[in-house]
């Protein structure tokens, strides 16, 4: 499907051609053991945590827009603990300082002898020792960007593994196996589930070998994903094409109008042509997103923002519907206490800029 449009390849994507009264979009396979028969091969799916056709499902379609193998996790954490492990018993982790938090925390809690940096320093990173580069890219809650292709390059000369986490683009806004990268790791608990009813995470590799070991690790790991979690991801992966079209243009003109607002500084978001980020960007990502970040005076300024907004919620998560904005530094990002991270929804993109310009001029 590869020579199909994004809307189509999210529509149709690992969908069986359904025959004369067979579902068009058949439900989850609850089951947790199967049939084996009296044969001496063992069928495709024999128990529950070791394959199941719904995931297969899901893990065809987001492979296919990945360009890899794709394997489905319990959750996006689970997901970057299995790309942990490929890094085999030695060898140094680099981490952006500015990423996910919760990352560096795993690798700490692991053990892992970790090495960070940030994001826009890590084509300049020392690779001494080095077994995987992990990249964030735009990263969160930052917006910074790397060029992934040069991180790769690099890395590889040096021996080391790179893994993206491609969260924040979408498998619709960057490639980065295309660009050189070795992994994709992402939390589908955000835009390609798409609604806030789902925890789920995968892993994508164009290495069958790499693919083999990923696969295997989640199988005596035991971090799978629930059928009708992945199910429901599924479902929402249909949308993901239309969704992110408008938080795109919602993330763009809020932007926009953010800049002009007195109560506002340090607007980023990539998708802006004077953005820091745009350039490096423009040249690795296909689409943008509806992730932006803004700074209000403090942490009184934004809890008056959230209480004033009618449409903004206040969450953690992002890359839903409903638009929702998240202070970071509460979580211990090195950031300004009255950092916001906002994901745009699909709202109409006057009553959301409206609401927003509102809100802030309630908060002063």
């Amino acid at each position: 499907m590869t020579d199909l449009g994004d809307g189509t390849r999210c529509v149709h994507g690992g969908a069986p051609s359904p025959g004369v009264g067979d579902p068009l979009h058949p439900g989850p396979v609850l089951s947790s053991t199967f049939a084996l028969g009296t044969s001496a091969q063992t069928p495709a799916d024999f128990y529950g945590r070791a394959g199941n056709p719904t995931w297969r499902a899901l893990e065809s379609a987001i492979g296919g827009l990945e360009g890899g193998e794709c394997t489905l996790f319990a959750s996006g954490m689970a997901a970057i603990a299995a790309v942990f492990a490929t890094r085999g018993r030695d060898g140094t982790v680099v981490l952006p300082s500015d990423g996910y938090y919760l990352a560096r925390a795993l690798a700490a809690d692991l053990g892992l002898p970790v090495r960070t940096v940030p994001t826009t320093q890590a084509h300049e990173a020392d690779l001494d020792g080095v077994a995987l580069v992990m990249l964030e890219t735009p990263s969160n809650p930052g917006l910074d960007v790397c060029d992934i292709a040069a991180v790769a390059s690099r890395a590889h000369a040096a021996g080391a593994l790179v893994a993206v986490d491609n969260t924040t683009a979408t498998p619709l806004g960057q490639r980065p196996l295309n660009l050189g990268a070795d992994i994709v790791v992402a939390s589908d608990t955000k835009a390609v589930a798409g609604h806030g009813d789902v925890v789920l995470g995968h892993v994508t590799t164009a290495d069958a070998g790499l693919a083999a070991r990923i696969r295997d690790a989640r199988t005596r790991g035991g971090a799978v994903p629930g059928p009708m979690e992945v199910w429901l991801a599924h479902r929402g992966l249909g949308t993901l094409d239309l969704r992110l079209e408008r938080q795109a243009t919602n993330a763009r003109t809020l932007a926009t109008a953010l800049r002009a607002h007195p109560a506002v500084r340090d607007v980023r978001w990539p998708g802006l042509a004077d953005d820091p980020a745009h350039e490096v960007a423009a040249r690795q990502m296909r689409r943008w997103n509806g992730v932006l970040r803004f700074t209000l005076r403090d942490t009184d300024a934004v809890a008056a923002f959230l209480a004033a907004s009618r449409f903004v919620e206040s969450a953690t998560s992002f890359g839903g519907l409903k638009t929702s904005a998240d202070r970071r530094e509460r979580w211990g990002d090195a950031v300004a206490p009255g950092l916001v991270r906002l994901s745009a929804g699909c709202e109409d993109t006057a009553d959301l800029v409206a609401d927003v310009l509102a809100a802030l001029d309630a908060c002063g």
